[in-house]
């Protein structure tokens, strides 16, 4: 049927819904002229007394659908309206809850329908017609409702199968943050309104169709009370373990979905049996192993890279391509490294080393920008990529006055850096060769940025920017002094260098 509904949706489109309501009509009119054929069993009649009561009972089902559609059609327009071609965000998330609470909302709202339309007339003209005794009508009425309930349940489940492709297809459209949660029916409701009744049916059908020439209608009526009986108190029981043996491990699952929701990837779910259940608890234990170790590797590889750089490898695979980006770089030096070092053990040098990192990396990322590499003793920061930033040097500059008043809050007279920043268009990408990869940022825009580092050496100023780093400012930021044109190596014309007056943590937008 699934099959059946799938093609049925993909060849009709919009039209499917109609063909769906002539197959709730066919169905109900089988159900009720197997209910009457039942009834045959337990009171004599005509094949013309049959007749005459099986089509009384499909005008009494075409109204009471007739009427149960009408009132439906304000539930289900979300569903149609996405089916015509509205299919907006909104309108399928609409949709979605319509289809997926139609089912239920159509049998739950419209029940009292084939009650009202359909079991009293025929009652009533079933007794009348066939020269019954007044209590008769009770009796027709019992078998009748046993009948109308068959149908509900049928009709819900076999609405949900052919609402699914449906479903799907608008599933397909849902925004990723989108639960739909309290939407449609519980599979304990499914369960234990279900099987029960699945067992009046066939206690019923059975004792009908076991019957002698000496059986009667009131018999049916007896036949209806013990197989409710039978159905809500022996079979209870084996009706309740079937529910908590399918429910429970359903509900590990879904436990340990709610602390993967909340970020515990280490969420694991027993496995307690060798059902399908098992299977998707195997699955997802397996699913949940790859997401933990996925995880350690982005942790681990962004300790090596910036964070911004890890995700998008993760998302883009190994190789980003380069392109050329405008971008603000900044290049961070410790001092008189070279005396330190000769005076420290390697522990002491490594230990002040990643000290000073410690402190300078989290201000970059404080300002948007990230530490692209070390070299040796110093830090080469980028601002604008991979994120592109419209204020990428004044954000440079804000962090390079940050990490020179840090120093210094830390260490005094100590330790000092030297810092020079330069601006303009840079070659942005992956390089290397033989299994190994770096992303990095590289051309003249980077060379000026670590000749004007080297700059604060002879000028004695801890921030030298470039002219193309000022022009980017706006006029924002701390007020910036001229230290003239300079020669710097691998230039042929002098560049203009400024160093700020003080070093504040403003925003220099």
């Amino acid at each position: 049927m699934e099959r059946l509904a799938r093609w049925g949706w993909r060849r009709f489109g919009p039209r499917y819904f109609l063909a769906y309501f002539a197959f709730e009509l066919i169905s109900a009119y089988a159900i009720a002229a197997g209910t009457l054929g039942l009834l045959s069993l337990y009171q004599r009649m005509s094949l013309a007394e049959y007749a005459h009561i099986v089509l009384l009972s499909f005008l009494c089902i075409a109204i009471g659908i007739g009427f149960g559609a009408w009132g439906a059609r304000g539930r289900a327009a979300p569903l149609l309206d996405w089916a015509r071609g509205q299919r907006g965000r909104d309108g399928a998330a609409a949709a979605w809850r319509a289809g997926v609470a139609l089912p239920v909302e159509v049998i739950t709202r419209s029940l009292w329908l084939p009650v009202v339309f359909v079991a009293i007339p025929v009652s009533v003209f079933a007794t009348a017609h066939l020269g019954l005794p007044w209590y008769s009508e009770l009796i027709v009425f019992a078998g009748a409702a046993v009948a109308i309930a068959y149908s509900a349940v049928l009709h819900f489940f076999a609405s949900e199968i052919a609402l699914r492709p449906v479903v799907r297809d608008i599933a397909k459209q849902l925004p990723p943050e989108f639960s739909g949660e309290g939407s449609g029916v519980s599979l304990r409701v499914k369960l234990l309104g279900t099987l029960p009744l699945i067992n009046v049916v066939t206690g019923v059908v059975v004792s009908g169709l076991s019957t002698n020439e000496h059986h009667a209608l009131e018999d049916l009526g007896v036949d209806v009370i013990v197989a409710l009986l039978v159905s809500f108190t022996l079979s209870l029981e084996l009706t309740v373990l079937v529910t908590k043996s399918i429910l429970a491990p359903v509900r590990d699952l879904l436990a340990s979905t709610e602390r993967v929701k909340a970020g515990d990837l280490s969420a694991r779910v027993p496995v307690v049996s060798g059902d399908e259940i098992g299977t998707l608890a195997r699955s997802f234990n397996e699913m949940m192993t790859g997401l933990e170790e996925r995880e350690t590797l982005r942790e681990a590889f962004g300790s090596y890279v910036d964070p911004g750089v890890a995700e998008r490898v993760m998302a883009e695979g190994q190789m980003l391509e380069g392109e050329d980006v405008e971008v603000s770089v900044m290049f961070i030096d410790m001092c008189d490294f070279t005396a330190f070092a000769e005076r420290s053990s390697a522990r002491e040098t490594v230990a002040r080393l990643n000290d000073l990192f410690g402190l300078i990396v989290p201000l970059l990322l404080e300002h948007g920008g990230h530490a692209n590499k070390f070299i040796g003793d110093g830090v080469m920061g980028v601002f604008g990529a991979p994120d592109r930033l419209r204020d990428h040097a004044a954000r440079a500059l804000d962090a390079a006055c940050a990490i020179v008043a840090a120093v210094e809050e830390r260490y005094g007279e100590e330790l000092r850096v030297g810092i020079g920043i330069n601006s303009g268009l840079a070659s942005v990408g992956s390089i290397g060769g033989g299994g190994r990869l770096e992303f990095t940022v590289i051309g003249d825009t980077v060379n000026v940025a670590a000749r004007v580092e080297r700059l604060t050496r002879e000028i004695g100023d801890p921030i030298l920017l470039t002219e193309a780093t000022r022009a980017l400012l706006n006029g924002g930021g701390p007020d910036l002094d001229a230290r003239g044109e300079v020669q710097v190596r691998g230039r042929e014309d002098p560049i203009a260098v400024y160093a700020p007056l003080a070093a504040v943590g403003e925003p220099s937008i």
